[in-house]
């Protein structure tokens, strides 16, 4: 059985508390200051040794987090993750001040600018008919902005493979090339396996590992052909996974004590650890 779609997330707060009244971002400039006070003679020590460079696990940290909290579908654990990656904006922000010749304003003047510039259907006087229009307009005036840059420039190689893959096929796709339905990316998928299986039987390690990279990449494609996000798929199938190991571990030490209380890791029959996820299946009951 599936996992069942998640509910809508503003199932988690009263209806009468939604929405929440307009916001101007008054409250930016407080953070703006106590960055500053932070990073300035006699602020803290911690943050005045801060780089650029030792900053960076820390933004990605953060996102990471904010995927979590969306996920949780938990409305206050968001705002809170969603103000620590704010703060990474504005720390850095403060810090370019110093050594990179620009600051707050400019980083938010420029995205305002670039999103008037990105939306003419909005702004200005172009007509769209739907999304897919939205997306293609915004490629061709991204494009236009960027002039000796190829399609993929803007895909960050520091992105999780699957998503990285992901926003590739979603890339090459809106300037043609892409199949022109599942069936096409399906029947890639089919002729991936057969060179894995290949090489698989050849026992030639470096080319398992290219062929496994090829039907990776070929699944992401047919996810992308179906509206389904690969890696929002995997994490949903590794906690699906997680939660009934979680089961059959705990049967485990139940019924023997723990997996070393045999004397050997392996020495719980796999019939029994099949038996105890069966009944993790059942239980969980997605």
């Amino acid at each position: 059985m599936q996992d069942a779609p998640p509910a809508p997330f503003d199932d988690k707060l009263p209806r009468e508390i939604l929405p929440v009244p307009a916001q101007d971002g008054s409250t930016l400039p407080r953070l703006v200051a106590v960055m500053r006070r932070l990073l300035g003679p006699g602020g803290c020590p911690w943050d005045r040794e801060q780089t650029f460079e030792s900053l960076r696990k820390y933004v990605l940290e953060e996102a990471c987090e904010v995927i979590d909290a969306i996920e949780s579908r938990r409305p206050d654990l968001l705002k809170e993750e969603l103000g620590d990656l704010l703060l990474q904006v504005i720390f850095q922000s403060e810090l370019a001040r110093e050594q990179a010749g620009f600051a707050i304003d400019d980083v938010v003047g420029g995205i305002v600018d670039k999103l008037v510039r990105r939306h003419p259907h909005v702004f200005a006087d172009v007509s769209v008919k739907d999304s897919g229009e939205v997306l293609t307009n915004w490629e061709r005036i991204k494009a236009e902005e960027k002039k000796n840059a190829g399609v993929l420039a803007g895909v960050p190689r520091s992105l999780p493979a699957l998503a990285r893959a992901q926003r590739i096929g979603e890339k090459v796709a809106r300037v043609g090339f892409d199949w022109e339905s599942p069936e096409g990316s399906r029947a890639k998928v089919r002729e991936e396996l057969a060179e894995l299986d290949l090489a698989v039987q050849e026992a030639d390690k470096d080319a398992v590992e290219a062929e496994m990279g090829d039907v990776l990449f070929a699944l992401v494609n047919l996810s992308r052909h179906y509206g389904v996000d690969a890696e929002g798929a995997l994490r949903r199938t590794i906690d699906k996974f997680t939660r009934r190991f979680a089961h059959v571990e705990a049967r485990v030490h139940a019924k023997h004590g723990g997996w070393g209380a045999l004397g050997d890791a392996g020495a719980v029959p796999l019939l029994e650890l099949d038996g105890d996820w069966e009944e993790a299946k059942k239980a969980d009951g997605r």
